[in-house]
């Protein structure tokens, strides 16, 4: 308890994201990438051995880090470090780990492979949130609710029209996932500066064998494509891309918490609360939004994270400089662990969302009869009236019912004031037709339906396999 404890890892990710950036899945796909290496150089003629493949294949996963700090506290590099200890735990194969390669080779083609899984474990957390907010969206879809513009009352909509809203930005989000996904390539093999020229002396200088290693390496770890060209690194706008998807994420997740968070002012709609949950050290009574207040700190971190390989990428000179190393340990990692985590919650708050059907009918009853004013004119002018007279003797009611509420504190009586008014003659049965909630709500119920059969069941059919996950929380 004496040394900084990472929050993201100690309150808050998930332990796939955690072994996805551990120095284990690291150094081990480091070995990895070596042993490929050897292979496919030994299929492509090189002078390389049974044995030697061998004692790399059968020394993989077993890492003596105290030797490997032990090297690199010595040499000041890690990747050299990591080539002797694995060279002293293979010892016939020590001639030739790492031939012809750059560090680049395993540092860079590691982060790409921590990426793409990275992004597979988010696409999971992400498509459970679609589900989620899918069956409350169906769930809700007739449901009246008071809508909202700068948050002042505007037209009604239904609860889970505003749902679809929600759903609406995490499936852009999907869309700018899978495509990065699609996209992503492996750096490769490419050479100290990008030229191979390392690869040109050892296959003496067949072309062809340097681009099939190069492609049968970047297809043994699962990837379809690979940059034709490269300096030492592959381009750090990728990076700059993949947080950008994160980000994306996150600014929705945060849009998603700011409407929670009022409408659980409002007492509409509150996230779930438990039985010896404490909502204030002081005030007892108070039900705080904590699962949504913690998703929108964690948004606010990814998005400021964002600019950081933003602003890599635009400062790297030639084909490399080392300013990004220290800002990528940070920076990638920390962001993807951070969406996990806040995916995780938003998981959680979708499975006990609370709705309080009273409150939100006690919200529309106080502004509906100021909306309906204009179908009350017209059933009146139905009924004999003029149109203009009738306008202004509801416009003087309507501004009287409003005093009222806003200075005396009382419920709105409009309703009562055009039924006591016999210019306007309406009968309230009547009256009680016109200002039902259903007449107000234009089509949602059907954009919210038609929007989930074409935009999103096809989705949850795509992943089903992808769907139930536990989005328990650690604290």
């Amino acid at each position: 308890m004496n040394k900084y404890q990472n929050p993201l890892e100690s309150r808050y990710c998930s332990d796939e994201m955690l072994y996805n950036f551990s120095p284990e899945k690291k150094f081990t796909t480091w070995r990895k990438l070596w042993l490929a290496l050897a292979e496919i150089q030994k299929e492509l003629g090189l002078d390389i051995s049974d044995e030697q493949i061998k004692e790399l294949k059968d020394q993989v996963n077993h890492i003596d880090y105290a030797k490997a700090n032990e090297y690199e506290k010595k040499f000041r590099h890690d990747v050299m470090a990591h080539v002797h200890a694995y060279g002293d735990a293979a010892p016939a194969a020590r001639p030739i780990i790492h031939l012809g390669a750059t560090s680049a080779f395993v540092g860079d083609n590691t982060d790409l492979i921590q990426i793409r899984d990275g992004f597979e474990l988010i696409k999971i957390k992400l498509v459970n949130v679609i589900k989620g907010l899918h069956s409350f969206a169906l769930t809700y879809k007739d449901h009246p609710t008071l809508g909202f513009t700068h948050f002042q009352p505007a037209q009604l909509t239904t609860i889970g029209k505003r749902a679809t809203l929600w759903l609406q930005s995490v499936l852009l989000d999907l869309e700018d996932l899978e495509f990065r996904l699609q996209t992503l390539r492996f750096r490769g093999v490419k050479g100290t500066t990008g030229t191979a020229a390392s690869f040109k002396e050892l296959f003496d200088g067949d072309f062809s064998k340097v681009k099939e290693l190069d492609r049968k390496l970047s297809e043994k770890f699962g990837f379809k494509k690979v940059f034709k060209v490269s300096g030492q690194t592959y381009d750090r706008k990728i990076d700059a891309q993949v947080l950008e998807v994160l980000s994306n994420i996150a600014q929705s997740a945060h849009k998603f918490t700011n409407d929670l968070r009022l409408l659980q002012s409002l007492k509409e709609i509150e996230e779930p609360f438990e039985k010896n949950q404490i909502g204030s050290s002081a005030m007892a009574y108070k039900r705080n939004p904590m699962r949504s207040e913690r998703i929108s700190s964690l948004a606010k971190f990814v998005i400021s994270l964002a600019t950081s390989p933003a602003m890599v990428a635009a400062t790297q000179w030639f084909e490399r400089t080392l300013d990004d190393s220290a800002n990528k340990r940070l920076s990638i990692p920390q962001a993807f662990l951070a969406t996990d985590a806040l995916l995780i919650i938003w998981n959680n708050i979708l499975d006990g969302l609370v709705v309080y059907p009273k409150m939100i009918e006690k919200h529309i009853n106080e502004e509906l009869p100021f909306m309906a004013t204009e179908y009350i004119i017209m059933e009146g002018v139905k009924n004999g009236g003029d149109r203009q007279e009738l306008h202004e003797i509801i416009r003087k009611h309507s501004m009287e019912a409003a005093k009222t509420v806003k200075i005396e504190g009382k419920p709105n009586d409009l309703l009562d004031r055009i039924l006591t008014d016999e210019k306007i003659n309406i009968d309230k049965e009547k009256l009680m037709r016109i200002v039902n909630p259903s007449n107000f709500i234009g089509f949602a119920p059907e954009q919210t339906e038609e929007f989930l059969d074409e935009e999103v069941n096809p989705i949850l059919v795509k992943y089903q396999h992808l769907l139930g996950i536990n989005s328990d929380l650690k604290v």
